[in-house]
Formats: C-alpha cells, structure tokens, sequence
C-alpha cells in the first residue's frame, strides 16, 4: 500500500501521516530530498529555502525526480507520503499499481488557526502572507514549480479534514479498511 497526500498549507496533511504510521506505514515526505539536498549545499531549511530547494531540482531532474527518489528508497514497502505538490511527483508514484492519492481538504480559517496553533518555523505570522503564499502554490510557472490545484484534480480520493480529530480519525479508520480491501 502507497498512499500519498496533497493539500493546502495546514490541512492535517501531518496528522494523517501520524494516523497511517500508527497502522505501520513507513512514513516519507517528498520535502525530504530537498532537505538534503538543502544540508549538502549547507543552506537552512526554511519554508521558502525548501520551494525553492524543490524548484531547483525539479529543473536538474525534472518534475517527478522527487517521487522517483522516494520510490528508490521505499523499495516496494508499504508507505505514506507527505507533500506531494505537483503532477510528476504524482505521475512517477504510479508506477505502483498499489499508489492512492489523497487530497485533504480544510476550509481556510480552519487552516490558519491550525497553522498558528502549530507555530511551526517559517509559517506565516499574518493571515496576508499565509493567503499570498497559498496563492502562489497553487499554480505553476514551469515544470519546476508547485502546482497544487493540478496536483489536487489527480485525487483518487478527497478526504475533507475541516471538522474535530474525532471526525477525521473516523473518516480515516473507514477508509483504511477501504484501501485494504483495494
């Protein structure tokens, strides 16, 4: 089982990941090439040195070589990924016939109050910049960008996360069972 999540900044994308490693899943983000590609080239990992760190690569190896390394590492293990942001991260990820995408939707003052409750390092201080740098992702310039709307419209499956934990660890206990019985 591969199951691989898209959304907006701060939709519980995180928290799901915590549920499916509960159940054994390896747990992998597409982030996690950029981040070391970031330590190699001794840059700290911020929000934005991670887009750009993504672009960057994306232009070297084009616009799934961050799936495509995460396949080589995961080796046919059971798995979720987190932070899939474009259409060829998508794309190579179905190279295994047992891939779900998943996009987790949360309406946006849901979204800002998670991501100032979280208060991670490089997210948004003001509800301006978290709306600027929502809009920026969702579509992209080159082949190299984000592209989150794209990203979203090859779904298999919308889980939508704007309700209580309670709610969600529901939705994702049904659709556990769904996945495998696929």
């Amino acid at each position: 089982m591969l199951i691989g999540l898209t959304g907006r900044n701060a939709s519980g994308k995180s928290t799901i990941v915590a549920w499916f490693s509960e159940k054994g899943l390896r747990t992998v983000s597409c982030s996690d090439s950029i981040r070391a590609w970031l330590a190699k080239q001794d840059i700290e990992q911020t929000r934005d040195a991670l887009i750009e760190g993504g672009r960057e690569l994306r232009r070297q190896g084009g616009p799934g070589i961050l799936a495509e390394l995460l396949l080589k590492s995961l080796d046919g293990e059971d798995a979720v990924i987190d932070s899939i942001r474009t259409p060829g991260e998508v794309e190579a990820l179905r190279q295994r016939s047992d891939f779900t995408l998943i996009e987790v939707v949360s309406n946006m003052e849901a979204r800002w109050q998670r991501s100032q409750k979280r208060a991670r390092a490089g997210d948004p201080l003001d509800r301006v910049t978290f709306e600027r740098q929502e809009k920026a992702e969702e579509i992209a310039k080159d082949d190299a960008g984000q592209a989150l709307n794209a990203t979203a419209e090859l779904a298999d499956i919308v889980l939508n996360n704007s309700g209580s934990i309670e709610e969600l660890n529901n939705n994702l206990d049904e659709l556990f069972i769904i996945l495998n019985m696929t």
